[in-house]
């Protein structure tokens, strides 16, 4: 099946439209045109001047850089960013707070690319709302000292310009830029040849029956059908929800010797491509069956699509414990190059990393301050809790409960007996009436075998924010 993403258009009825003359519809396509200019224009004046408030700096009129005196280079560059206080990474035109947002700001302050649509700019993953990433990459072009000839040199490697700390300086101490790697491939792209992402998604232990959590996890490994376990977005035209989650694991990361109640857990899974909020909807599941509200079956029952094609209602996962961990990349690129100049003997398109001990340094002890505030009030909430508890003999109990969101009903109703969601076919019809897509029955085998990533992600970038991911994640996209 192909599905073709019509622009969404607010706009009168097919009879008003019919009824309209050619002039008449050509007047008000100009009209809405410039309409839109406007707000855009209304939208980003707004921004700016919240923006320059909010960092207390007035406006300076700079000489515009020379950017067709210096050279370009191709590179990778990895971050990390504590997502909790921003509205995703991708940006959007109503939100400064945006990880991509302060991120090109940043790069266009310390002149590092003209513009992002110059910049032959790629991300790996797409994280929402409340997401956190240790390694995020993003591929681009970015000003260089050297001829495109040089560029691979070692010495000339060590004499570059200083990307992560011009970055950094600019940047906010939430978002850091950790690591930069020369790119042989002028077309290797972060998105595209992203080859594994893993997710860490951390829970507090409470009452939580871990190994039914594992036995659960274990139905997840492998290639399924995980419409039952994300958000559907057939209204940007995603309509294969076959991927592949190559591991899952639940370790401990921290213990409480004062109470094993206290103790947190880490969920990591590592699969090439993520569904809008699947990290997030399996984790709800899971913890359902942890808290003994569901079978460890239960999980494998909604991965049969034949037997269970609708999903039922159930809350998601918060954003807050989610982080985009690490990223594995081909060391050959699958775009196509006419660039074979700069090929290395084993035919790999990677380098290592490039770190600058001052820079991590630095970076490292940024992050020092942060967990040192974050675990004072983690300490002085939990001696409080250490009190109370000591007053009416309390145990560690359901605090896997803070965990989802929405309103909790007083009587639990098991996820196979309530309200389902829509099917998949009756999305696409509805979405296919509005002509939001258009739909072929030819067969696309690229979607077959759930290992679409780029295809999801070129989809998913025409709608609204996704997490980790549609990346995850991306955004894999997850969020």
């Amino acid at each position: 099946m192909e599905v073709k993403v019509n622009k969404k258009v607010k706009s009168a009825t097919d009879e008003e439209l019919q009824a309209l003359s050619k002039e008449e519809l050509m007047a008000k396509i100009r009209q809405l045109e410039a309409h839109n200019v406007q707000l855009k224009s209304i939208v980003q004046k707004s921004l700016k001047s919240h923006e320059e408030v909010t960092n207390g700096k007035e406006t300076k009129k700079d000489r515009p850089f020379d950017f067709s005196k210096c050279f370009k280079r191709h590179i990778l560059l990895r971050l990390y960013y504590l997502g909790w206080d921003y509205q995703g990474f991708a940006s959007q035109e109503d939100s400064v707070a945006t990880i991509e947002h302060h991120l090109f700001a940043a790069l266009k302050k310390v002149c590092l690319i003209e513009s992002r649509e110059t910049s032959n700019y790629n991300r790996c993953g797409r994280t929402d709302k409340g997401v956190s990433a240790f390694c995020q990459v993003i591929s681009l072009d970015v000003r260089s000292k050297f001829r495109p000839e040089e560029q691979l040199q070692e010495s000339n490697l060590e004499d570059e310009l200083d990307y992560c700390s011009l970055l950094n300086r600019v940047l906010p101490v939430d978002i850091r830029c950790i690591a930069w790697m020369p790119m042989v491939n002028p077309v290797y792209s972060a998105r595209f040849d992203c080859r594994s992402r893993t997710y860490r998604y951390f829970i507090p232990k409470g009452d939580l029956n871990v190994p039914a959590m594992e036995e659960g996890a274990r139905y997840l490994v492998g290639v399924h059908d995980f419409r039952n376990f994300c958000k559907m977005d057939v209204g940007n035209g995603v309509v294969n929800f076959v991927r592949s989650i190559d591991a899952i694991s639940i370790e401990m990361c921290q213990e409480d010797y004062l109470d094993e109640g206290y103790n947190m857990l880490c969920v990591e899974l590592t699969g090439k491509a993520f569904l809008w909020h699947q990290v997030r909807c399996i984790m709800a599941v899971l913890l359902l069956v942890g808290q003994g509200k569901e079978e460890p079956s239960v999980v494998k029952e909604l991965l049969d699509v034949e037997k269970n094609p609708c999903k039922p209602q159930y809350s998601m996962a918060i954003d807050l414990p989610l982080n985009l961990y690490k990223c594995l990349f081909n060391e050959k690129s699958i775009q196509p190059s006419d660039d074979e100049r700069q090929e290395s003997e084993d035919g790999s398109d990677l380098r290592n990393w490039i770190y600058k001990q001052e820079n991590v340094a630095r970076t490292t002890s940024e992050l020092q301050g942060s967990w040192m505030k974050q675990n004072v009030k983690a300490t002085m909430i939990r001696d409080m809790l250490h009190e109370l508890e000591g007053l009416v003999c309390f145990r560690t109990v359901d605090q896997a409960a803070h965990l989802t969101e929405g309103v909790k009903s007083k009587e639990y109703r098991p996820l196979l007996q309530r309200q389902q969601c829509e099917s998949l076919e009756n999305r696409i019809e509805h979405y296919a009436k509005k002509r939001r897509i258009e739909v072929s029955t030819k067969s696309n085998d690229s979607n077959a075998n759930g290992s679409d990533e780029p295809v999801q992600q070129s989809v998913a970038d025409i709608g609204t924010n996704n997490d980790g991911h549609v990346d995850h994640g991306v955004m894999g996209i997850e969020n």
